[in-house]
């Protein structure tokens, strides 16, 4: 049996367990793991009040996707109600809180049940989840390491078993990342796929998307079947696509550059799956760094503008002390304050430009695989944000995931997952990209990685033991 979310809603659809009961295996695994820092906010109560209502509906109104499954929300993204976000700040003090958004009115919908909320970076302005808030988000695998960032926590609490599904959000490789450092499968859908009101229409400039960080990519794909779409209802169901040998053109890049090369343990990953593809008949095309590198820099560089417009933005929009924050939120926020709208307009054109030419390189592939990562996770303090020195900290993450940016500034979906271990057996992760619109095509060939088995996850699912 696959052990993942879509196997405990099977469960209790099933009438195997209840949503009451993997609840209080949720609440006894978080307890047990407190230690990792992956909870920033909980509420007990309302995540028993949520199970407890689902074990009580009609059997014709629990055949959800995901009916019954304890879940936790990001400390940051799209509300969920009763669950004040803080954005891992000083400056939001947890009092209040919104409305759901449309994807939280979703997730419900699909039948999660929800009981907290998971640590993220101030304004998830880095790849490690450790705000000067607290608490610091550590890796299940090896607690001296990071979970990643910004969905950090996230990615922990599914590591650890806590949930078998965390809500993520995505600006510049934030479900990406802490799935690869997790050894989890972070799938971020492609730009316009995913809802973003009521408020958030153009977060961000439309880089950033929210779902989940997942056990399987079964459970990426159930994700985006119950999830996506706009205000008018869900996409069409993900169909499985039944591939004809040599059908797909696929794209391997095994050189991220001189100036932020990936170790050789992940670049072996990236070989093994482009073997397993060519072996299952598939065309491999070799991709050259050249054809890569100024669009993967732009992109890096183009996520720094963005972040920095909209704190700058946010700073005049709410009436807030931001002199309470971080030293680099501080730095960021003068920056996007010193620029011109001229520089506005530039990094508008770079978004359209960038997707442009990444479809050119498309031409003459249908996927991209690269590496995720450069090396192995990072140790607790890697990215610190108690200084100011902006282009440093921003270089920092560049050189750990030097494709990060790209799928987000373009707007092309992308998906990692782990293909392997290394000596210290931590994941191997390999990244896919496909054009817009093909998030079907993308999830396919992930599942056909997904099967050789390469990985396996060392902690349960609480509620779903063997």
């Amino acid at each position: 049996m696959q052990a993942d979310a879509t196997a405990l809603a099977q469960a209790i659809a099933a009438g195997r367990q209840t949503a009451a009961a993997a609840m209080d295996a949720s609440l006894k695994t978080a307890e047990r793991f407190s230690a990792l820092g992956a909870l920033a906010y909980s509420d007990t109560e309302k995540g028993r009040a949520a199970a407890l209502a689902f074990d009580a509906l009609p059997a014709s109104k629990k055949a959800l996707p995901f009916g019954g499954v304890p879940t936790l929300a990001k400390d940051l993204g799209g509300p969920f109600e009763g669950f004040p976000v803080s954005a891992g700040s000083k400056m939001l003090p947890r009092r209040g809180g919104m409305a759901d958004s449309d994807l939280a009115t979703r997730f419900r919908a699909a039948g999660f049940c929800l009981f907290g909320l998971t640590t993220s970076p101030e304004f998830g302005l880095s790849l490690a989840s450790e705000p000067a808030i607290g608490p610091i988000s550590r890796n299940p695998l090896d607690p001296s390491l990071s979970s990643g960032g910004s969905s950090g926590g996230a990615a922990a609490v599914v590591a650890a078993g806590i949930v078998a599904m965390a809500h993520a959000t995505d600006a510049g490789g934030s479900i990406r990342v802490p799935a690869a450092c997790c050894g989890l499968v972070g799938f971020k859908p492609g730009r316009g796929t995913m809802p973003a009101g009521p408020s958030y229409g153009n977060y961000l400039g439309g880089i950033a998307t929210e779902l989940a960080i997942c056990r399987s990519v079964r459970d990426a794909s159930r994700a985006f079947d119950a999830l996506s779409g706009d205000a008018r209802g869900p996409f069409p169901p993900v169909q499985p696509i039944d591939l004809a040998p040599s059908a797909l053109r696929v794209g391997v890049l095994t050189d991220t550059g001189a100036e932020t090369p990936t170790d050789a343990a992940r670049l072996e990953a990236i070989e093994a799956a482009a073997k397993s593809l060519e072996a299952a008949g598939h065309t491999v095309k070799r991709v050259s760094w050249s054809a890569i590198a100024n669009l993967a820099a732009t992109s890096a560089q183009a996520f720094v503008d963005v972040v920095a417009i909209n704190l700058a933005e946010m700073a005049e929009r709410i009436p807030a002390d931001f002199s309470v924050t971080e030293p680099m939120t501080q730095a960021v926020l003068k920056r996007g304050q010193t620029m011109r709208g001229t520089d506005v307009w530039r990094v508008s054109n770079t978004l359209a430009f960038v997707a442009r030419d990444l479809w050119r390189v498309f031409d003459e592939i249908d996927l991209l695989l690269t590496p995720m990562l450069s090396t192995a996770p990072k140790p607790i303090g890697s990215f610190p944000t108690d200084h100011g020195d902006v282009d440093l900290h921003f270089e920092r993450m560049k050189a750990f995931a030097p494709l990060a940016a790209l799928a987000n500034i373009s707007g092309f979906p992308a998906i990692t997952l782990p293909f392997g271990a290394d000596a210290a057996g931590l994941p191997l992760p390999v990244q896919l990209l496909a054009p817009m619109g093909y998030e079907a095509l993308l999830l396919s060939l992930a599942t056909a990685l997904e099967a050789e088995g390469r990985w396996h996850h060392p902690f349960s699912i609480a509620g779903l033991e063997s």
